[in-house]
Parts: C-alpha cells; sequence; structure tokens
C-alpha cells in the first residue's frame, strides 16, 4: 500500500528546517571562531587595550652584544639573532604595557617571527652603510670604537622600531580608522613606550659597557703618554726673598786691623710637584663605579735662588772671597727650603693636582657612565682626596 502524501511531504520539509538551522549555527560558529582573538581562524581582532603598568627586562648581554656589533661581518648571523633578540624583547614588553592576552603575545611573536628576515636585512645594510662612512672617525687618541658602534645601531634600531611595532600590531589587532581602542593609567603611543621605556635604557646599558671597554682597552695608552708627555707635574711655585748680612774682620794680635761688610739679598723660585714619569696609576672599579688615579707624592722640582749683591764694603786687606759669596747663597737657599717644607706648600700642591686631574680626565669619567666618579689619591697617603659624581 502507498503511504498517503501528506507524511513524505512532512518529512521532507523538516529535513530542509533542520538542514536551514545546521547551516545558520555553522555560519555563526565560523564567524565566532574567526574573531577569537589568536584562534587559527582569527584575522585582526578588535580589542580594547587595557594599559597597565610593567617593567622591561631584556636578555640581551650587553658584552656579547659589543663584540658582534664590532665584527658584524664575522658574526652576521650572531648579528640577526641580536635583532630578534632584541626586538622581541621590547614587543614583549609593549604587550605587557598594553595589556595583551596571552593569545594575543603568542600571535604578536609569531607575526614577527614571519618578519623577521626582511626587517634583519634592512637593519644589517644600514649598519654596514653608517659603520663604514664613520670608519675616519675612529682615529683619536682615545679610542671609541665601541661607543661609535653603539651609537650607529642605536640610530638605525631607533629608524625601524616603530615600523617594525607598528607592522606587527596592525596585523594582530584591528585598528577602528587606524586607531586602536585603549582605556587605562598612562596611556601612550606603543611607539613611545617602545622607544622610551626599551630601545634607550637598552641602548645605554650598552653604551656605558662600550665605554667600559673602551676605557680599559685605553687605559694603558693613557697611563704611556701621560708618564713620556707630561713627565714632570708642576703645580705650585713659591716665590720668597730674603736677606743676609755678613762682617768680616781681620784681625793682628787681637786688634782689628781691616773690616768688610757684605749684604746680599736672593729671590727664590721653588717649584712643587709630581715626577709622573716615575709613577702614575689609572684604575676603573666598575663595582663602585670609580676612576682610580694614584699620583706619587709631592716633591720640590726644582729650586733656582737669584742673589744679588746690595751692599761691599771691602776693607784694605780685602778679606771677601768667592767662597764667602758662596756660603751665603747657601745659607739662604737651605733657609727657603726650610721655610717652605714647614708651611702647607705640599697640601696646596695636592689640592692643585686634584683639580687638574679634574680638568683632565673628568670629561672621560663622565662619558662612561651616569654616577661614575673620579677619585685622585697619593702613593704612600693613607688620605684620599675624592670627586664628586659626574655625568
Amino acid at each position: 500500500m502507498t503511504p498517503p502524501p501528506t507524511k513524505q511531504g512532512i518529512g521532507t520539509a523538516q529535513i530542509l528546517i533542520v538542514v536551514a538551522i545546521l547551516g545558520i549555527l555553522g555560519v555563526l560558529g565560523y564567524r565566532a571562531l574567526r574573531n577569537t582573538p589568536g584562534s587559527f581562524l582569527a584575522g585582526p581582532a578588535e580589542y580594547e587595550l587595557q594599559y597597565r603598568p610593567a617593567d622591561f627586562n631584556y636578555n640581551i648581554d650587553p658584552e656579547t652584544a659589543l663584540a658582534i656589533l664590532q665584527n658584524p661581518r664575522r658574526y652576521r648571523r650572531e648579528f640577526d639573532e641580536l635583532v630578534h633578540d632584541i626586538n622581541t624583547d621590547i614587543l614583549r614588553h609593549v604587550s605587557n604595557r598594553l595589556g595583551l592576552n596571552d593569545s594575543l603575545q603568542q600571535e604578536v611573536m609569531l607575526e614577527y617571527d614571519r618578519q623577521h628576515p626582511q626587517l634583519t636585512e634592512l637593519y644589517y645594510q644600514d649598519f654596514m652603510r653608517l659603520r663604514d662612512t664613520s670608519a675616519a672617525l675612529y682615529e683619536t687618541w682615545y679610542d671609541e670604537g665601541g661607543q661609535k658602534v653603539t651609537e650607529i645601531f642605536e640610530e638605525v634600531a631607533s629608524n625601524y622600531t616603530c615600523f617594525m611595532l607598528n607592522k606587527v600590531l596592525a596585523a594582530v589587532i584591528r585598528t577602528r580608522n587606524g586607531n586602536i581602542l585603549a582605556r587605562g593609567a598612562d596611556v601612550q603611543n606603543p611607539c613611545s613606550i617602545a622607544m622610551g621605556e626599551a630601545l634607550r635604557p637598552l641602548v645605554a646599558r650598552m653604551r656605558e659597557r662600550a665605554a667600559i671597554e673602551d676605557f680599559s682597552r685605553s687605559k694603558g695608552l693613557f697611563q704611556e703618554k701621560v708618564e713620556n708627555v707630561i713627565g714632570e707635574l708642576a703645580t705650585i711655585e713659591v716665590r720668597d726673598k730674603k736677606g743676609i748680612s755678613k762682617n768680616l774682620q781681620t784681625t793682628i794680635w787681637g786688634m782689628n786691623v781691616s773690616e768688610t761688610d757684605v749684604e746680599i739679598t736672593a729671590l727664590s723660585i721653588l717649584k712643587v710637584g709630581f715626577r709622573l714619569n716615575e709613577y702614575f696609576d689609572l684604575a676603573l672599579d666598575e663595582q663602585n663605579k670609580t676612576v682610580r688615579i694614584t699620583l706619587p707624592e709631592p716633591e720640590i722640582l726644582s729650586h733656582e735662588v737669584l742673589p744679588k749683591v746690595e751692599k761691599l764694603d771691602i776693607g784694605w786687606l780685602r778679606e771677601v772671597k768667592g767662597a764667602n759669596i758662596d756660603e751665603g747663597v747657601n745659607a739662604l737657599r737651605e733657609s727657603f727650603r726650610e721655610d717652605a717644607l714647614e708651611s702647607d706648600v705640599m697640601d696646596r700642591a695636592k689640592i692643585q693636582a686634584q683639580q687638574l686631574m679634574e680638568t683632565m680626565f673628568g670629561p672621560l669619567v663622565g662619558n662612561i657612565g651616569a654616577g661614575y666618579r673620579l677619585e685622585v689619591s697619593f702613593r704612600g697617603a693613607p688620605e684620599r682626596v675624592t670627586q664628586g659624581s659626574l655625568g
């Protein structure tokens, strides 16, 4: 017997309704999955950023980074890895500051890995071009090789950091009319965060390391030039004037038969300072951020006495002789030296040396980094003269 046609029609309609419902649910499910941030079907997600504080942490060893930057051709693969590590550290910090969830942060890293080969090639080509054109600047008394390559790398990184950041975030986070939705305290442009909170502190640490290495490498050259070129450092000149009178008599049988009066004055020019060709030490203490200069104890470097005979009344027996004049001048010389040594001339020489070392080496110490200071001490002396913080 043939079934009633009305039952067959009802069954077909039900099937069509079920298929339509399943189709609608499938489309809705696809759209929901596609718009889930970090899912494999997701495109750029519209995301309202929740700004939050975060410290910048980097995994870059400044000493290793400098070795790579000073030999980029030899360490090309390491150069690419350095660029990768720096940029991913920056992206990680910016992601934390923007409050991106874990899935979006993972997508940010994956997106950068896709763009890294192109970016690192741009870094390398620009770095080599600027480094080659600056090579003539390396020939200086103080070798600034490490600091120079650090400055060049900072220039290159500054040119590409914002470009890299915008390109990666735009591929992960949907913008609204070119803008990212954000709220929270201390809302800043992501580029400002990357440059001010990440790149500049990182480069500053590299620059300080470069200054330390440059100083250590050039320390021997400094000492050699100071010892050979300066030799003796006169810091104090003492001028004085003294006089002496002498009466010479000739007696016969206890009677004065002839008498000569001599009056001598003398100008003394005495120089006190340091024999740097005998000792001069320059040392860097990284732990205490101190550059120590040790000088020998001050001493009299030269002493010139210019005598003048003010009065000479010679008796008829002419008692005065050359030895008498020399004896008077020598007596004046000894008196000048005793007066100088009993005065504060040695302490004043140390103060002058401290000020002179500050003038000579202060810019160098300040160039190493903020907080570094210069200390001047004297060999064999317990006291130490310390300069304030530089930089």
